[in-house]
Parts: C-alpha cells; sequence; structure tokens
C-alpha cells in the first residue's frame, strides 16, 4: 500500500465529519473485557483510544503506514494502547485477535475477497471484524479526481489514481458467509456534510483522495493540478452555500 505522505493538519480539517462513522462502527462491536484489538489505519492515535476504552481490552495495537500521522500518536500510547509502523496490505497475522477494527483505511488496499480472508486468519474464535470503507468512488469528487490523473501531464508523473477497490454491499455480506462468519451487519451510508462553499471539497479530497497525487508532485505541478481539478469538477456541482456534501460508506461487522 502506497499512499504518499500524509498531513496531518490537512486530514483533520475536517475532523468532526471523519470521526462520525468511526463511532457508528464502533457502537456495532461488542466489548472485549480483557482481551487484545488491533486499529488497522489508526491514524493519529486519538480514536484507537477511544476503541482501546470501549472495548475494555487488555491490549490494542494501533496500526498505520504513515510516520507522519503516526508522530502524533504517543499522547495517546500507554494504559494498553501501543502503535506499530506497518504496512496494512502486508497484515498476516494468526488467531492474535478479539477485535480487528479498521476506519476508512482498508480502501487504500486491493483484492478485498482476499484482504478479508487474510484478516479473518488473524481472529481469535468468536471473534469480531468491523471496517468502514468510503464508498464515494461515484461522486463528481472521486470521478473528477481519477479523470484529471488520467490526463497528461499528469498521468506519466503520477500513474494516475487505480479504480476502488470497495465491493457493493451485498458482496461483502456474501463474502463474510463465505468466510463463516454466523453474525453479521453489512450497511451502506450516506453521510451529508454541510460545507461553506462547493469549494471545500477541493480541500476534504486533498486531505484524502489526492494524497498520493499530491506525493508524485512537486509544487507547480500540483498547483496546476489542482486548478485542472476545480475546472473539471466545480461545473458539476451546485454554487449553494452551504454546500451539501453527500459522502457514501459502507460499515460492516461480524462475529464467528
Amino acid at each position: 500500500m502506497s499512499t504518499g505522505a500524509w498531513d496531518p493538519e490537512r486530514y483533520e480539517r475536517f475532523k468532526a465529519e471523519r470521526s462520525r462513522p468511526f463511532f457508528d462502527l464502533l457502537a456495532l462491536v461488542q466489548p472485549v473485557p480483557g482481551g487484545r484489538a488491533t486499529d488497522l489505519g489508526c491514524g493519529t492515535g486519538e480514536l484507537t483510544r477511544a476503541l482501546h476504552e470501549r472495548l475494555q481490552a487488555r491490549e490494542t495495537v494501533g496500526l498505520d503506514s504513515s510516520a507522519q500521522m503516526l508522530a502524533r500518536s504517543e499522547a495517546f500510547a500507554g494504559n494498553g494502547v501501543r502503535f506499530v509502523h506497518a504496512d496494512l496490505a502486508t497484515f498476516a497475522e494468526r488467531d492474535a485477535y478479539d477485535v480487528i477494527f479498521s476506519n476508512a483505511a482498508l480502501h487504500w488496499v486491493d483484492d478485498h475477497p482476499a484482504l478479508l480472508a487474510r484478516l479473518s486468519a488473524g481472529l481469535r474464535a468468536g471473534g469480531q471484524l468491523a471496517i468502514q470503507v468510503p464508498a464515494n468512488h461515484d461522486h463528481p469528487s472521486h470521478r473528477s479526481a481519477r479523470a484529471v490523473a488520467a490526463e497528461e501531464p499528469f498521468l506519466s508523473a503520477t500513474g494516475g489514481l487505480p479504480p476502488s477497490p470497495v465491493l457493493a454491499p451485498e458482496d461483502y455480506a456474501g463474502l463474510l458467509h463465505r468466510l463463516g462468519y454466523r453474525e453479521q451487519v453489512v450497511r451502506l451510508a450516506v453521510y451529508g456534510h454541510a460545507l461553506a462553499a462547493r469549494d471545500e471539497i477541493v480541500e476534504w479530497v486533498t486531505g484524502t483522495t489526492l494524497t498520493p497525487i499530491r506525493a508524485r508532485l512537486d509544487d507547480a505541478q500540483w498547483a496546476r493540478f489542482l486548478d485542472r481539478y476545480r475546472q473539471v469538477l466545480l461545473p458539476q456541482l451546485d454554487d449553494a452555500r452551504p454546500y451539501f456534501y453527500t459522502f457514501k460508506r459502507i460499515l460492516l461487522w461480524a462475529r464467528r
């Protein structure tokens, strides 16, 4: 998984909006007093602390591939919580956790059938899998990003943006069944965010979706990319103030 250099300040500009799905997913998970959990794609670790306390776990391990994000995790470590710099795409532990949790991270990893099988192998008997992935790839904000990244000179410089690996909700449900989960919840949720204006969507996606593009462009190229992105995106959106940005996410929880 290579997503470039993350900017914690930019990512957390919409901190409240990004945390809502985390707590909705967390509400599906049953506590595991004295158990062991992992938070895949833990970011700065602030929400990992909330996960740990909700689960009443003995130990919670936060994993993230971004050194920039993990640099802020020290404030949330200790008392059973620790953080590890690791690539989620190579996760291959077995029978190690009572809860495997991931909020808004696994859409960066390809081949979700293989991914969920690998994660499932990391669960102990009776373990819980809880995942939230963005599913907004058909919104103009994301379609425009892929379209501009596929234009020259950006394509040659960056390699473009690959298609989303996120599956349809019903495909996740079938996959969980085949993996042997006896209980499951798969939910497609639409989150509405009141942004000051449509232009703020550019700021939103530069903190997440466009991170790998930014990492491959110098400052001048990046400025040209953003100008072109605005040219493609903004005419597709209503010029309303505030602008209501709809964002689809899939939340899934399952227990063996």
